[in-house]
Formats: C-alpha cells, structure tokens, sequence
C-alpha cells in the first residue's frame, strides 16, 4: 500500500524548546521522500521519527534563515555516510548560493554522496515525472522565500463491475489503460466505459511568509496545506512587520484557496501549547490540524 504522509520532525520558529524541535517536514510520497526545511536537530529527529536518510529523494529549502537550513550540513554529511546511492536534488534560492556552499562544505567529511544543488531563479516547474510535479512560487518574507507544491497526475479508477461487465480481465487490463480502447469480440471496450477519473492528490508548502496571492495560488485546491502560524491575532502587527502570518492568517489561506486539510506549524516559543491556535483557525477553516514533533500526517485521500 501507498504511503502520503508528512513527517514532522519540527515545529519551532526561530530558536527550539523543551518540546519544539528546529523546523524539519518529510513528505512521503509512493517511495518518495521530500525532506523541507531541515533546522538543527534533524538527523535526530528522523531517529525518532524511525525515518532514514535513504527515504530522501529530494531536498527543499524555502529560505536561509538558520531555523530552516541549518541541519542541511548534517543532512548531506549523512547521506554520505549511510551511502544513499541515488541523486538527491537540493532547491534553494538563488540569492543564497554563499549560505548553500558553506552549509555544503561545513566540515571534514568524505564526501560520496549524490547531491545535486538545484537554485531557484524563478517561480515554475521545478521537477515533474510519472509520480509527481513540483512547482515553485515567491513568497512575501523580510528575506528571499519560496513556496513549494506537489501535485499527483490526474488518473483513472477502474470499476470492477463495469470490468466483469465488459470481460475485460487480466492482461486486458493494463493494455486497455496504455491505449485507451481495446476490442473483446465483436466489441469495443474505451476506458470511459469502465473507470472514472480520479484526480491527483496535492500538497502545498507555505512556510515564512506574509498573507500573500503567491501562497493562495500555491495552495489551491489542494489536500494538504502545511502553512507557518508564527502568532496569534493578537500578535498580528508583529506578524506582518517580520514578515509572518498568524493562525487566523493561515486559516483564511487555507479558506480561499479551497485547501482541504490545514497543518498549523512554525510555533513562536512565546506560546507553549498550541490549543489557541487551533480555536483561532477553526473558527475560519473547518480541518485544521496543530504539527507536534514526531506526528506523522495522512494526505487526505479522495473519495
């Protein structure tokens, strides 16, 4: 069976705490593993999480602020170590290519691993293959930010009944889908005439940034939103000048964009439980969910 899910292996703006690890996210998806915003701590949180460097496909970097790139050294010091044989791609933003390098080659280390550094320049189609497409857009932070979303390709469910129906069976089947029609006897069988079409599933990855049109676009319609909630409202003139939202500010993103599951994340240490910013957002967007370190988050699956 598929596994989609987001690991969370931080949740801490700014500084970690007793309970709040620097931000780390794993997203798992059908054998792929996107690790976003490795912060201090990661390997060990991944230790944790019972994750292994080997799940990581690709890395994504949203900005260089040290709470979101600082385990990126330890990172690629132990993919090397365990000796990852695939291509690991790592996006980050251009503008910080210095920060890249010195976080690359942070200290001593025989280095065999596959990294491949991937800078983004501008908003677009970073990656897209037979499983997913990753996209990228600007978003509005005091520093350089970038958004990321991973889209599924639209498929087909196959109707089991239309299938007996039809005599369509075994080998007929996969042939069937590759071409789009085949005959049984004196008949021909489309694939309208026994399946449906399923739309692809989709996350989105909003992190430091102001309420801004590029998160809303990055978001919409998705299954999964994984927004920042730095603040409470009562914090929200603060949240704008640093460049943050609040969890209001998350859920009305999450609203707009018809989002479907909101994952509230990227808790300022002033507030040592998260309850509050539960209230606050559900009293604008039904599904909201607090990230607490180590939980592990189904995409929700369509129906």
């Amino acid at each position: 069976m598929s596994v989609r899910e987001m690991v969370v292996l931080g949740t801490a703006s700014q500084v970690p705490t007793r309970h709040r690890n620097h931000n780390g996210y794993l997203l798992l998806f059908d054998g792929r593993g996107i690790l976003f915003d490795p912060g201090e701590g990661t390997q060990r949180q991944m230790i944790h999480a019972e994750v292994s460097a080997s799940m990581i496909t690709r890395i994504c970097i949203t900005h260089f602020h040290g709470d979101h790139c600082l385990g990126l050294a330890g990172m690629i010091q132990r993919i090397s170590l365990d000796g990852v044989p695939h291509e690991v791609p790592v996006h980050y933003p251009a503008s910080g290519q210095a920060y890249f390098d010195r976080l690359r080659r942070a200290s001593i280390f025989k280095d065999v691993s596959r990294i491949a550094p991937q800078p983004i320049r501008e908003a677009g189609t970073l990656h897209s293959d037979d499983v997913l497409t990753l996209t990228t857009a600007k978003l509005s932070h005091t520093v350089e930010s970038w958004g990321y979303r991973i889209d599924e390709p639209d498929g087909r469910t196959m109707l089991p009944e239309a299938l007996a129906e039809a005599g369509v069976r075994g080998r007929a089947i996969g042939e069937l889908v590759r071409q789009g029609e085949i005959r049984i006897d004196d008949r021909v069988v489309t694939l309208d005439d026994v399946s449906v079409h399923r739309k692809g599933q989709s996350v989105a990855f909003v992190m430091d940034t102001r309420v801004c049109d590029a998160a809303v676009q990055l978001a919409e319609g998705v299954d999964l939103l994984v927004c920042e909630s730095t603040y409470l409202s009562d914090a929200s003139t603060e949240a704008r000048e640093r460049g943050h939202m609040t969890a209001a500010d998350a859920a009305r993103t999450a609203r707009d964009a018809g989002a479907r599951r909101l994952l509230l994340t990227h808790f300022s240490q002033r507030y040592p439980r998260v309850e509050a910013f539960l209230q606050e957002a559900r009293r604008i967007h039904d599904d909201c969910v607090a990230a607490r370190d180590g939980a592990r988050v189904p995409v929700p699956r369509r129906k």
